[in-house]
C-alpha cells in the first residue's frame, strides 16, 4: 500500500514537471522580425544606449576619454549636438523624459541629467552600482547593471522603488545591458551575445527572444562589436537596432509583438 502510494505520489510530481514545462515552452518563443530599412551610423560609436523620438536619436557612447551624448538625426546619421564626458568616465545608457535626458556611467556610480533641447548639464546624482542599460516606463526609470537584476528608479528622485530578478526558463539571465521599454515589455540586450529578449516587467520572466546576427552579417565589417542599442518609435511600431561600432541602424517590425 505504502508502496503504491508512493509510486502515484511520483507520477504526480513528473506529470506536474511536465505540465509546467510545456507552460514555459508556450509562454516563451522566438519574435520574429522584418527588416524594413537600415540608415547610417557613426561607424567610431562605441554605442552604449539609444532613445528615438520625432525623428532624432538620442546616443550615449562609451569608452574612457571617448565617451560623448549625442543628438543624431534618425535617417541621415547627421549628428546635430553633442557634448563629451570627463575622460574618467565611461559613458552607458540613455533615456529621454520629458524635457530631460538622463545617462548612466559605468563604475563611477554617477549619473547625469541634461536639459532635452539644449543637453546643457543640469543635475548630477549618485548610485551605488554598475550603471549599463536605461529606459522608462512612463513613470519610473527601468536600470540594469549587467547582472540579472532590473531595478526601478524614481524618475526625480533616482531612489529605488522596487526590482526584479529576470529569469530565462527559471534560472537567472546574467548581462542585461541596453534596456527598452515597449508595449509594456522590457527589451534588453544579453551581453555578449547577438540575443536581444522580451521581458515580463512584473514577473522578470523572459516570454521572448530573437536573435540579430543575420543583421550583424549584412555589415561587412569585422572590426564591430556586440549588439548594442534598440531604440522603439511608438507610433510606427518601428524597432531601431545598433551596435558598438555599427556602421547602420537597422530598422526592424516584429511580426508578434503582443
Amino acid at each position: 500500500m505504502v508502496i503504491g502510494i508512493r509510486i502515484l505520489v511520483c507520477a504526480f510530481f513528473i506529470i506536474f514537471s511536465q505540465l509546467t514545462y510545456s507552460a514555459e515552452g508556450k509562454t516563451k518563443r522566438e519574435l520574429l522580425y522584418r527588416l524594413i530599412e537600415s540608415y547610417p551610423h557613426d561607424p567610431a560609436a562605441f554605442t552604449q544606449g539609444l532613445y528615438y523620438e520625432k525623428g532624432f536619436f538620442y546616443e550615449g557612447t562609451g569608452l574612457y576619454g571617448r565617451s560623448s551624448l549625442r543628438v543624431v538625426e534618425a535617417h541621415s546619421g547627421a549628428l546635430k549636438k553633442k557634448i563629451d564626458l570627463p575622460k574618467e568616465w565611461f559613458g552607458e545608457g540613455v533615456t529621454v523624459m520629458g524635457d530631460k535626458i538622463i545617462q548612466l556611467t559605468w563604475r563611477s556610480g554617477v549619473g547625469l541629467v541634461y536639459d532635452k533641447n539644449t543637453l546643457h548639464p543640469l543635475q548630477r546624482f549618485r548610485y551605488n552600482h554598475e550603471g549599463w542599460g536605461i529606459t522608462h516606463d512612463g513613470k519610473r526609470l527601468i536600470v540594469s547593471d549587467g547582472t540579472d537584476t532590473i531595478r526601478f528608479w524614481h524618475p526625480i528622485e533616482f531612489r529605488e522603488l522596487g526590482r526584479i530578478s529576470v529569469k530565462d526558463g527559471g534560472k537567472p539571465l546574467y548581462g542585461l545591458n541596453e534596456l527598452e521599454y515597449i508595449d509594456g515589455h522590457i527589451f534588453a540586450n544579453v551581453w555578449p551575445t547577438p540575443r536581444i529578449v522580451r521581458i515580463d516587467s512584473e514577473t522578470g520572466r523572459v516570454t521572448g527572444e530573437f536573435q540579430v546576427q543575420s543583421l550583424l552579417a549584412t555589415l561587412g565589417k569585422r572590426e564591430v562589436d556586440v549588439a548594442n542599442g534598440i531604440a522603439y518609435d511608438a507610433s510606427t511600431k518601428r524597432i531601431f537596432i545598433t551596435g558598438k561600432f555599427w556602421p547602420r541602424v537597422f530598422v526592424i517590425l516584429i511580426k508578434d509583438s503582443e
